[in-house]
């Protein structure tokens, strides 16, 4: 069975970064990718970034091109994700999935999801 952890959220001055951290169980790295989401109360989930052992990392959201940088610690079973210059706009529950393909193109049925975690953003 996949499970999956995200960890890291909290109060964050806008400006400042934050690394998320999401420890996986169940799966293998080799086979599957394992990616962000991000949602905001209210409105659709989204992707934020996917990393693959075929693609490497795969970023969705690309207008943030530059603040959002997934790596990912095999030997830890851990994916992370880094955001720098965060804005109030980021403020959301963050969760990480994963599924056993590519990460494109993302077939939302099939995500594995782990519980969230919140991103405050203050100005």
């Amino acid at each position: 069975e996949v499970q999956l952890q995200a960890s890291g959220g909290g109060l964050v001055q806008a400006g400042g970064s934050l690394r998320l951290s999401c420890a996986a169980s169940g799966l293998s790295f080799d086979d599957y990718s394992i990616a962000w989401f991000r949602q905001v109360p209210g409105k659709e989930r989204e992707g934020v970034s996917c990393i693959s052992k075929s693609e490497g990392s795969v970023l969705y959201l690309d207008s943030q091109k530059g603040r959002f940088t997934i790596s990912s610690d095999n030997a830890k079973n851990t994916v992370y994700l880094h955001i720098n210059s965060l804005k109030p706009e980021d403020t959301a529950v963050y969760y990480c999935g994963a599924w056993d393909y590519r990460c494109l193109p993302l077939l939302w049925e099939d995500v594995n999801w782990g519980q969230g975690t919140l991103v405050t953003v203050s100005s």
